[in-house]
């Protein structure tokens, strides 16, 4: 049975995630860096590279590391844009932080969680990536801010809510 149906079953004035996580999405010349995940959650899916905020990390810090991790560069000129609250019907849940970054040392490589696709913005493969992402990433690319609060059931998403430049997002 699923703990929760809807949006409003969740009780987000006490809500606490069960994981912090980042998003980070290079940009240059009208093309973002997305990965192709080789491992963890989403695992086959195209998304910007990220993971899970470590004890005593900010998620810019986090987020930094990340980048550096699976594609081996280094981002700079970051900036958050989003946050997104997800909720998945089996308890489970990520408080996500989403940043862009305008510049990068290094040249992407593929490493054991990440393979570096460099996509123009008219050619991002929403079909392989998390529903929702083609709801909020046109935003970030048009350096707008948003809020998102998301229910999914694995894969699905079942229900949504944003907030776009919401007061306090970064």
């Amino acid at each position: 049975m699923r703990r929760f149906q809807t949006l409003q079953d969740v009780d987000w004035g006490n809500w606490e995630p069960t994981e912090r996580a980042t998003l980070l999405f290079v940009i240059g010349d009208e093309r973002v860096l997305l990965i192709r995940k080789k491992r963890g959650l989403g695992a086959g899916k195209i998304n910007g590279p990220g993971g899970r905020i470590d004890d005593g990390e900010t998620a810019i810090e986090a987020a930094v590391r990340e980048v550096r991790e699976e594609l081996c560069i280094t981002p700079t000129q970051v900036r958050q844009h989003g946050e997104l609250l997800f909720q998945f019907t089996d308890g489970f849940s990520i408080h996500g932080y989403v940043f862009r970054a305008e510049g990068w040392e290094g040249e992407p490589e593929e490493t054991e969680e990440a393979i570096p696709l460099w996509t123009p913005f008219d050619r991002i493969p929403y079909d392989e990536m998390w529903t929702d992402d083609r709801i909020w990433l046109p935003w970030l690319l048009d350096r707008r801010e948003f809020r998102g609060w998301l229910l999914f059931e694995d894969d699905d998403l079942l229900e949504h809510r944003f907030e776009l430049d919401p007061a306090g997002t970064s």
